[in-house]
C-alpha cells in the first residue's frame, strides 16, 4: 500500500499542510513536531511523489553537468567535489560527456534546472541558453557566468614561490596551441612573472608540451634536459603534465628536489600521491566546486538577472617537491 500525506496527518492528527511543511523542513513548524512527523513518515514507510512536487514547484532539483572529458585527473577530481556540492542542497546531478548542443537538447527533456559546464576545447559559447547555465576558466564578458580561477595570478604565485628559494633559472612546461584560453592565461601568466621578479626567458625554458596528457608532459621534460639550457625549477601547468615531468626526471637520475624543484598547477589532493608529491598552486579544487554550484543556484532562483563572475584566489599546497637553490648538481 502507498502511504501519502494525509495518512500520516491522520496519524498523528495535525493539517495535512503541516505535515508537507515537516517534510520540506520548513521553519514553519516546530521542532517538536517537525520532528514526531520524519520519524512516523519512517516508521511508514513514506516515499515523496517527486513527480507531482515537480508539478507543484516546477523544479526537477536536477542539474545537468556537461564535462566531454573523463580521462584526466584534475577535470574528474572537480567532478566528484561538484556532485558532492550539489547533493548538500538535495539536487541530483545528470552528467553528459557529448558535445554542448547535444547536452542541452537532452538536458531540456529531462528538464533540469540548470547546467554546469566544462567548454573542453574553447568552443564557442551560445549567447543564450534555455536554462541558467555556468561555466568556469576565464571570464571575458562573457554572457554567462564564469568562475574565474585566475590562472595568471597562479603562475605568478609560483614564480614567486620559486624565487624566494634562490630559483632564476625556471622553465615553464605547457601547451601552446593557443585554443585553449586557460592555457593562453597560464602562458601569459609565466611570461609576466618572470618580467617582474626580473628573472631571465628565452627560447629553452618556454617547453611546449603539444598537449595536456602525462606523455606530453614526459617528452617535452625529456627535450628540455637535452637541451642547453639547465634550469634548476620546472613549473608544469596541470597534473597530468607534472607527472610526466616527475616521470621524466626520475628516470635521468634526477633526485626531486635535490636536483630539480618541481611544482605544478591544479590545487587538488591527488598531486600528494604522485612518486614525488608536489607542491602546487591553484584554488583549490574544493573552493572551485562550490563556487560554481552556488552560483548557478542563485541564477536558478532568479533567472532574470546573470550572477556576477567571480575571481578566485589561488593557494598553495605544499608538500616536498621544491628546495632552496644551490643544490642542484647539474
Amino acid at each position: 500500500m502507498i502511504i501519502t500525506i494525509k495518512d500520516i496527518a491522520k496519524k498523528i492528527g495535525v493539517s495535512y499542510s503541516t505535515v508537507s511543511k515537516a517534510l520540506n523542513d520548513s521553519p514553519l513548524v516546530k521542532q517538536d513536531t517537525k520532528d514526531k512527523i520524519i520519524k512516523l513518515a519512517k516508521e511508514m514507510g513514506y516515499e515523496p511523489n517527486y513527480a507531482a512536487q515537480r508539478l507543484v514547484s516546477k523544479r526537477s532539483n536536477v542539474i545537468g553537468l556537461i564535462w566531454p572529458t573523463l580521462e584526466r585527473v584534475a577535470p574528474s577530481a572537480l567532478i566528484t567535489k561538484i556532485n558532492e556540492e550539489i547533493s548538500k542542497h538535495n539536487y541530483s546531478m545528470i552528467l553528459s560527456i557529448n558535445s554542448i548542443e547535444e547536452s542541452v537538447e537532452m538536458f531540456k527533456r529531462f528538464q533540469v534546472d540548470g547546467v554546469i559546464v566544462f567548454n573542453r576545447d574553447n568552443i564557442h559559447m551560445p549567447k543564450t541558453f534555455p536554462m541558467p547555465i555556468v561555466t568556469y576558466g576565464v571570464n571575458q564578458n562573457n554572457s554567462i557566468p564564469v568562475i574565474d580561477v585566475n590562472y595568471k595570478e597562479a603562475m605568478n604565485a609560483a614564480v614567486e614561490y620559486l624565487n624566494k628559494l634562490g630559483h632564476e633559472n625556471i622553465a615553464f612546461l605547457g601547451d601552446f596551441s593557443f585554443i585553449d584560453e586557460r592555457q593562453v592565461e597560464k602562458y601569459q601568466g609565466f611570461q609576466q612573472a618572470m618580467r617582474k621578479f626580473g628573472l631571465k626567458l628565452n627560447n629553452y625554458n618556454l617547453v611546449n608540451t603539444g598537449g595536456l596528457d602525462w606523455y606530453d608532459g614526459y617528452m617535452a621534460t625529456n627535450r628540455l634536459l637535452s637541451s642547453p639550457f639547465k634550469p634548476t625549477a620546472i613549473i608544469g601547468t596541470s597534473y597530468d603534465i607534472s607527472a610526466g615531468i616527475v616521470r621524466a626526471l626520475r628516470q635521468a637520475n634526477y633526485i626531486i628536489p635535490k636536483d630539480m624543484s618541481v611544482i605544478s598547477y591544479d590545487n587538488i589532493p591527488q598531486m600528494e600521491n604522485l612518486e614525488v608529491p608536489l607542491t602546487s598552486f591553484g584554488v583549490p579544487v574544493e573552493d572551485i566546486a562550490q563556487q560554481m554550484v552556488t552560483t548557478l543556484l542563485n541564477y536558478i532562483e532568479d533567472s532574470d538577472t546573470v550572477p556576477l563572475s567571480p575571481i578566485l584566489t589561488p593557494k598553495i599546497a605544499e608538500r616536498t617537491s621544491c628546495a632552496l637553490a644551490g643544490t642542484n648538481n647539474n
